[in-house]
């Protein structure tokens, strides 16, 4: 009997986070060969290197028996024929009182996901009206009952949901609802980090690392966010040795975890051989040429005569027309920016204000597929209730390409300013402003500093993360980080607020009738 998708024993692919890895709904599963399980499995089963690069079994979100026992009714899923119907029902509630009883009157058609469904619509009936009806308190701790008793089968997506939703509606961040929401939360956090390897390569024979293995290895540790300082160093010094038999579209996956990771490797010759690199290949792979370049911009490495050379009219003329034409010049885009803020000691050659295109017009990768995971949501609903919608911009992307979570305009005296009657953008390139009228406005960015947007250990973040809050505080904006673990501590919407209105006042920050 063929297994229903989201039964035990099924396994998904994990979501890619980089050029280099496997496409959207691939697995990745390395070549079959000895030294990388060497490598990766120093001090860890094979067990655990599964762990790794599989995900865990999905778990069925089933609450309580059905009709049809353990299986999905021929010809339907999870969400068809009553279970849909059902949504369709609590979406269309025309009061607290009526939604409540259709999740009273129908406990066998009730699934994980409907819990949700219900809280935002509880939320969207008490926020819609000037005088919301008053709710029975008995009722709403049925509805909370019901949540505790099976949110165990939740998965993770629906437990921050819930969780965000419940704060939303006022539930107590120490009541029985949050409390129990959090802890089924805390149990689903990824693992901790394995500890740093021993010294492994003395266990490999020599004619086993070759490029391909070591190119597997540099993809595991970026793909995985891992900053193991004795792999990477193993990573630069092959590539040192093998200098010369390497090519520059190799180097550019063997570079790649070093900016990631934001990780510049103790082995002398890392730099000066890379330059030889790109000294040597630099017209013959363009596209790896800027994908080195990329690695080093992000350790802030940048070698002169590169730059010159893809800066250079002859280069922009070779990659005019072929199909990685717009990736090169958006990373071209970021280099020259790079230039402009962080090496004023530079004269060469500058990329033409025409063939500048916006750095990064979406979010990034790893922010779309796991924004359902975000606290931009409540941090959003903490500010809007702190200082009112016109007092900030959430999502705004500023010249020349850098998104921020959210921006907001001062004045010198520290006042809050409503930012739709405000530029909010400060000029850039900003040298080439000395003389323009000075705005006395402030711009202060909140920055989300998200789990993943760090190394696996936590401390470190990533490059690309790092050089965006880099480059916005050269600009002139005033950065203001919300780290994770912080985030993570407030329990409900009060306790939030309270955080958001300390990490401003932190700053000289006045809003309401006192503040303008």
């Amino acid at each position: 009997m063929r297994r229903p998708r989201g039964e035990p024993g099924s396994r998904a692919p994990r979501p890619t986070e980089g050029a280099t890895c496997a496409g959207p709904g691939e697995s990745w599963s390395p070549a079959p060969n000895s030294m990388l399980r060497v490598l990766l499995s120093a001090q860890a089963s094979s067990a655990r290197l599964s762990g790794l690069l599989l995900l865990p079994p999905v778990q069925p979100c089933c609450l309580g028996p059905s009709k049809w026992g353990d299986h999905w009714p021929p010809g339907g899923g999870p969400h068809a024929g009553p279970v849909q119907g059902l949504q369709r029902l609590l979406e269309q509630a025309r009061s607290p009182g009526e939604l409540l009883r259709w999740l009273g009157q129908n406990p066998t058609k009730v699934r994980a996901h409907h819990y949700p469904v219900a809280l935002r619509r509880l939320s969207q009936l008490l926020g819609s009206l000037p005088q919301p009806p008053p709710v029975e308190q008995a009722t709403l701790q049925d509805l909370s009952q019901l949540i505790i008793r099976n949110c165990p089968s939740f998965d993770i997506h629906t437990i921050h949901v819930c969780l965000h939703l419940a704060a939303l509606l006022g539930f107590p961040s120490d009541g029985p609802l949050m409390c129990a929401l959090e802890q089924e939360r805390r149990f689903r956090l990824p693992p901790k980090p394995p500890p740093p390897l021993p010294s492994i390569l003395r266990e490999a024979r020599p004619e086993e690392l070759t490029p391909h293995v070591m190119v597997l290895l540099a993809q595991h540790l970026a793909r995985h966010r891992l900053r193991e300082p004795q792999l990477l160093e193993a990573i630069a010094h092959f590539l040192v040795v093998q200098e010369a038999q390497l090519n520059s579209k190799v180097v550019q996956k063997l570079v790649l975890p070093f900016g990631r990771l934001n990780y510049v490797p103790l082995e002398q010759q890392f730099m000066p051989c890379l330059e030889r690199i790109l000294a040597r290949e630099a017209g013959v792979a363009p596209l790896a040429t800027v994908n080195i370049l990329m690695s080093l911009c992000q350790l802030q490495c940048l070698p002169f005569q590169a730059l010159h050379f893809v800066f250079s009219p002859g280069f922009i003329n070779h990659i005019s027309g072929t199909p990685h034409a717009l990736i090169v010049r958006r990373y071209l885009s970021l280099l020259d920016t790079a230039v402009e803020l962080e090496l004023p000691g530079y004269r060469g050659a500058r990329l033409p204000r025409r063939q500048q295109v916006p750095i990064f017009p979406q979010p990034l990768t790893t922010d779309r597929a796991r924004c359902k995971y975000s606290h931009k949501d409540i941090v959003a609903e903490g500010l809007r209730q702190l200082l009112g919608e016109e007092k900030y911009r959430q999502d705004l992307t500023v010249p020349p390409g850098y998104s921020t979570d959210f921006l907001l305009c001062v004045s010198s005296c520290g006042s809050v300013l409503p930012v739709r009657a405000q530029d909010p953008f400060l000029p850039y390139p900003p040298r080439s402003c000395p003389h323009a009228t000075r705005d006395p406005a402030q711009r202060v960015v909140l920055m989300l500093r998200e789990r993943w947007h760090f190394c696996r250990d936590g401390r470190v973040l990533l490059g690309s993360r790092a050089l965006r809050e880099r480059h916005l505080g050269l600009m002139g904006y005033q950065l203001l980080p919300l780290p994770f673990e912080e985030l993570e501590s407030q329990r409900g919407l009060p306790q939030l607020k309270s955080y958001l209105r300390q990490k401003l006042q932190a700053l000289g920050l006045r809003w309401g009738p006192e503040g303008g």
